[in-house]
């Protein structure tokens, strides 16, 4: 018996689409993926997906289109691209990219895309790699109204927080100052993880109790294991963090707002990208810390 489901093309299978298209998966939803790795397309088929071999092919028959790419240039690769989403899905085709781009570029693919008779809504997520597995992320949209209401029941398949922040770009202005706060609240855990440590307190004892009060955050709960473990496995890597700051420092400056705090921390970023842990986990800005505080990496 066919779903009553729309059909899903999902492009871009990485630490956080490929969670995301399997709980869609999970949800009832036909998928149909596309990516550059195979073994990322061989979990998608494992999971119960369609693996398709290029980007027309998977958004053909599709009813719904979602994009989750590293960044703006890929986002446009698939878009605008020979063979691209554009020039591929049937008009009246749903597009959600839920990558995190800039708030222009997602306006000019809105526009874009209205050409073609393809609605568009900008989504992009907050909650990293495991927010992504378990269904909880938090789903910031630009866009129309009556569109957002369609594609509502999807987002409740992967997110728990789901709000229509306003028109196109939206989506996007909210993930770049949700990306601001949580740079700062890792650099400020970081911080005060080197300065317990160096004043010999229980590093376990004094994050628990700091996580159950004012200082608490989502941030803590989900890097404390980081932390005390040195653990810094990519859930979220320094290169997109790198990116995502970059976006909102220019983003503010076109606006007009002043950010601080938030133009050190994205040096610090900036640094240690450059010392080569860009592909580590964005809780490794504590490995900047301990280096500038004497420490020997």
């Amino acid at each position: 018996m066919r779903s009553s489901l729309p059909k899903v093309a999902w492009i871009g299978l990485g630490i956080m689409g490929s969670p995301m298209s399997e709980n869609l998966i999970k949800a009832g939803y036909d998928v149909t993926g596309h990516t550059l790795e195979q073994d990322k397309l061989d979990r998608l088929t494992a999971a119960g997906g369609t693996a398709a071999a290029s980007v027309a092919e998977a958004v053909r028959d599709a009813d719904v289109v979602v994009t989750m790419v590293p960044a703006f240039p890929q986002v446009e690769a698939v878009a605008y691209g020979p063979d691209g989403i554009l020039d591929s899905a049937r008009a009246g085709t749903l597009l959600i990219d839920m990558s995190s781009i800039t708030p222009q570029t997602s306006i000019d693919l809105a526009r874009a895309a209205k050409e073609k008779g393809i609605r568009v809504l900008d989504a992009p997520v907050s909650g990293g790699e495991a927010g992504a597995a378990e269904a909880v992320l938090s789903i910031m949209v630009g866009g129309e109204q009556a569109d957002f209401d369609e594609a509502q029941p999807l987002f409740e398949a992967l997110g728990r927080t789901i709000v229509l922040c306003g028109p196109h770009g939206s989506g996007q202005t909210v993930k770049a100052a949700n990306q601001l706060i949580v740079a700062v609240n890792i650099q400020a855990c970081a911080e005060a993880v080197v300065f317990l440590e160096k004043s010999g307190v229980d590093l376990g004892a004094a994050l628990e109790v700091l996580n159950g009060g004012l200082a608490g955050s989502t941030v803590l709960t989900r890097k404390k294991d980081n932390f005390l473990n040195r653990d810094f496995e990519p859930g979220f890597r320094i290169d997109l963090h790198h990116k995502d700051m970059g976006i909102v420092t220019d983003a503010a400056r076109t606006v007009g707002a002043a950010l601080p705090v938030g133009a050190v921390v994205a040096q610090l970023v900036a640094s240690l990208r450059a010392q080569g842990d860009g592909g580590l986990d964005h809780s490794a800005l504590l490995r900047a810390v301990e280096r500038l505080s004497g420490a020997r990496l």
